[in-house]
């Protein structure tokens, strides 16, 4: 909350300011004034940050949803790499996998079954397709032993037509035996049974052949004709069998192996989910991968509208939650958010000056090493805040800095040996032309000058004012657009004018190296290329974190409100949330004020 009281501070003080200024005209002499001047100027940048080590193993919670800490190592301590860091409460966890390898055995049992079961479909499969094609075969045979040459029919013919041929024999022997029992009929020499009994011979062996002859014919006309009909259709039967066998087989034997492959995707899952709970288990136990310092990550991450708790044993954290950071060297880095407004001035190489609450009347020399190409987040109370990430090299073994230290970043962007300068204030914009105002005979007449970058408290002037003019501190705001920007009042002074001679010549050097780095890429803040906002100085936009439209000054007075208004309970319950947490309550908050 230190960042929102004191953007609300500045933006209050603006507008008093500006009231002040807007108030009744008065005599030219009573008008305050700044004489320009001309000397040594450094624009700067000025952001603060937190040290960090410049090369770490971030220890992150790995373990899916929320789990308590019951184990925490403590901060500060050297740790040798396999120490247990960090114990999550993993209860329910075990709980899970006694449930899971409950399961992975029925999906086992199941597996077995369904590997037997495939077993057994497909030799029955073969069984019944073996005999159908046994059936098939035998068919086939049937038919083509029954229509060979000396196959059956040929062989019933041959029968029959010899059955013929002694009947015909027997019928003639037969005739000529009764043509001579007639004969000797006529002369008494046989008796007359004898005689008839030779003539029904006679008819008996004709009836014997007209039999053989009729079955003969029988043979070739009907059942020849049939017998073929029946045994193709046997034939034929048999294929369509064998066919059915077939693909019954393959269907149940697909059927049978698609159950097989179901269980075992069953079986797979269940196991995987196992596994996973069994991992998750070892992730409960977190260990040092690595000798290192441990760093808590709560030490090191600040956010300025949330008070975040620190890590500690009981507290709840979540998967993928930053937990603790060991340095591996005791190289560091600052790490400062530049403000987007800011962001055109910035570039890598540009030299830094890092100064830390934590070791007053020392400073630090550095080197910008890259700006990050997107913002961080937005924060819930000022969503249109934007602010990257730039890495700070610093030119020290570390000895005395520690991971987590706040520090301020004066990052130096140009240095003027002999520059005309005034007060940031005193620039308006008339007619998008960068405009001071100077007493002529006690009156204040419009001076159009040429303006490059400030410091947020002077402007550099390139044309258009000699050193030693006065201009006026309180320009007359009803013929220009202002834009918000922060006065020379309450500035910080440069840390550079505190910085030894030695610290000032690392500068000069390096602004001389950055001169041919090519600036970050960055949306110029004023429209078309070569033109800047309204009432900003030429090659610069609205500065700091002055620039808040009405919409964002609204929410934080909302906010402050609502702050203020929370009763003890609700306080109470703010202490025991996440960041997360902490963050949709005030969002609700939020959305029910009017």
């Amino acid at each position: 909350m230190v960042g929102v009281v004191g953007l609300v501070v500045v933006v209050g003080a603006t507008a008093v300011w500006l009231k002040a200024v807007r108030g009744g005209s008065e005599p030219g002499e009573n008008l305050a004034t700044f004489a320009a001047q001309r000397g040594s100027l450094t624009i700067s940048v000025l952001e603060s940050g937190t040290i960090k080590a410049k090369d770490q193993i971030i220890i992150k919670n790995e373990v899916e949803g929320r789990r308590s800490i019951i184990f925490l190592v403590d901060e500060g301590i050297h740790a040798k790499k396999g120490d247990l860091l960090v114990e999550l409460d993993s209860s329910s966890l075990k709980d899970s996998k006694v449930d899971q390898e409950i399961l992975v055995q029925n999906a086992s049992a199941d597996l077995v079954d369904a590997q037997e079961n495939l077993a057994i479909t497909e030799n029955q499969g073969k069984s019944d397709v073996d005999q159908a094609r046994l059936t098939l075969e035998f068919a086939r045979q049937d038919l083509e032993q029954y229509t060979a040459d000396d196959g059956l029919f040929a062989k019933d013919v041959t029968e029959l037509e010899a059955q013929i041929s002694l009947a015909e024999e027997e019928l003639r022997r037969a005739e000529d035996v009764n043509e001579w029992s007639s004969r000797l009929f006529e002369e008494k020499y046989i008796s007359e049974t004898e005689y008839m009994a030779d003539k029904l011979q006679v008819r008996r062996k004709r009836l014997e052949l007209e039999r053989s002859q009729t079955s003969l014919r029988i043979l070739k006309k009907f059942t020849y004709e049939r017998q073929i009909a029946q045994l193709t259709s046997d034939v034929n039967q048999a294929e369509m069998a064998m066919e059915r066998t077939l693909r019954k087989a393959n269907a149940n034997n697909a059927q049978a192996r698609a159950r097989l492959n179901a269980r075992d995707a069953e079986y797979k899952r269940q196991q995987s989910k196992l596994d996973k709970i069994i991992e998750q288990i070892e992730k409960c136990r977190i260990k040092a991968p690595a000798d290192g310092l441990v760093v808590y990550a709560t030490s090191v991450q600040s956010n300025p509208f949330m008070n975040k708790e620190p890590l500690d044993e009981g507290q709840e954290v979540h998967e993928r939650q930053e937990l603790i950071y060991l340095p591996k060297t005791d190289s560091v880095l600052a790490e400062v958010n530049v403000h987007e407004v800011n962001l055109h001035k910035v570039k890598p190489e540009l030299p830094a000056i890092i100064t830390l609450d934590a070791l007053p009347g020392q400073s630090f020399f550095g080197t910008v090493r890259h700006i990050a190409p997107l913002p961080n987040a937005s924060m819930p109370l000022a969503p249109d805040l934007k602010v990257y990430k730039a890495e700070v090299d610093l030119q020290t073994d570390g000895s005395v800095l520690r991971t987590g230290m706040s520090c301020r970043a004066e990052i130096i962007v140009a240095q003027h040996e002999n520059a005309v300068y005034v007060p940031v204030q005193t620039v308006l914009n008339v007619g998008g032309v960068p405009t001071v105002y100077v007493l002529e005979g006690g009156e204040p007449v419009a001076r159009k000058i040429k303006i490059g970058l400030d410091n947020n408290r002077m402007v550099h002037v390139k044309e258009g004012l000699e050193e030693g003019v006065a201009v006026l501190l309180a320009p007359p705001l009803d013929q220009a657009s202002v834009e918000a920007a922060s006065g020379a009042e309450g500035a910080e002074s440069s840390t550079l004018e505190a910085a030894s001679d030695g610290m000032g010549q690392k500068v000069r050097d390096q602004l001389k190296t950055s001169a041919k780095t090519p600036a970050a890429p960055a949306p110029k803040p004023g429209g078309p290329e070569g033109k800047e906002a309204a009432g900003a100085p030429q090659g610069q936009g609205p500065r700091g974190p002055m620039n808040l439209t009405p919409e964002q000054k609204k929410r934080i007075e909302k906010m402050q409100k609502i702050v203020q208004n929370l009763s003890e309970e609700e306080k109470e319950q703010l202490k025991n949330m996440s960041a997360e947490d902490r963050m949709k309550f005030f969002q609700e908050k939020m959305e029910e004020s009017p």
